[in-house]
């Protein structure tokens, strides 16, 4: 175990520890829910879970941290910031684990820390240029090239979720118009998160047929062969095509990885394929899309990869 790394994936709902050996297996994982409301509360319950894990692997020696959250670290004051769990923003989160586990710690983004897990030992193992992509509640991203992860000097690297979606630009869709625009909660309008992220499909749905329904119940009439829900289908397959092709075309990525719940979707790795064409700046577009070998596990995994 000279060479374990403890990781935390601090998420809105659950706070999970895992502890990940030198061949890259969780050997020991605890998890609890989050206390939202109390930063102070969060702190301790990070403390209690960081001491039973090390208790539990027969550790005495602290292991550095590596913690993924919903928010980053500003590089101009040290605080937190754009997590949806709320309390934590503006504390200065690494400052005081750091004090209060007497132990280095490392935070990143919870997408990029799905990165590089996957990155590392995951889809994009063999890739030396990975773009990770998370399309659940929001849509986030990260990057490592050569298994490293890219960081930059706003902190936002990867946020393609809140670059605009050009509808306009779309193909094979004769109602564009139809579609209207969109309002995404960080105040601008038609960000792809808006569009492509799991609310923002249940929302296409309702509109498109005036019923509320969850995007697992949507998949399903898909199946049946339902013509308004494939029909929104096809269009989410054009969308993504069009977000991932700016991406493609700046970073020219060998792997995109995809994770998140609408990631479960498994036309996504046979049809978005399909359109990249129409929008990426190339005479033939050979990046691979594929689905998160660790799924759940991706985040907090990556977060012990930190300290690889």
């Amino acid at each position: 175990m000279t060479e374990a790394r403890l990781g935390i994936d601090l998420g809105g709902t659950k706070i999970e520890a895992i502890i990940l050996d030198a061949n890259g297996r969780i050997v020991h994982k605890r998890r609890i829910k989050t206390p939202k409301e109390e930063y102070s509360l969060v702190l301790e319950t990070i403390q209690q879970l960081v001491s039973s894990i090390q208790q539990d692997a027969g550790l005495v020696h602290p292991l550095p941290l590596g913690i993924g959250t919903p928010g980053a670290v500003s590089l101009q004051t040290g605080l937190m910031k754009n997590c949806n769990t709320t309390c934590l923003n503006g504390q200065p989160l690494l400052e005081d684990l750091e004090k209060l586990l007497a132990r280095p710690v490392r935070i990143a983004n919870d997408a990029d820390c799905f990165t590089l897990s996957e990155a590392n030992d995951g889809a994009g193992r063999e890739a030396n240029n990975v773009f990770g992509v998370i399309l659940g509640t929001g849509v986030g991203g990260g990057i490592c090239i050569n298994q490293h992860l890219v960081t930059g000097v706003n902190s936002i690297t990867g946020e393609w979720g809140h670059n605009p979606l050009g509808l306009n630009n779309l193909t094979d869709d004769s109602d564009v118009a139809a579609m209207g625009s969109r309002k995404c909660y960080c105040g601008r309008t038609n960000c792809v998160e808006s569009w492509l992220a799991g609310p923002s499909f249940e929302k296409s749905y309702e509109l498109l047929s005036g019923n509320k329904l969850s995007a697992q119940e949507i998949v399903k009439l898909i199946e049946e062969g339902d013509e308004e829900a494939m029909q929104l289908m096809n269009r989410y397959h054009n969308m993504l095509a069009l977000a991932l092709a700016n991406v493609i075309n700046i970073l020219d990525p060998a792997v995109i990885v995809l994770g998140g719940g609408m990631s479960n979707i498994n036309s996504l790795y046979t049809e978005v394929g399909k359109y990249l064409h129409h929008y990426v700046f190339s005479d033939r577009v050979d990046t691979q899309i594929k689905k998160a070998v660790h799924g759940d596990s991706s985040g907090v995994r990556g977060a012990a990869w930190l300290w690889s």
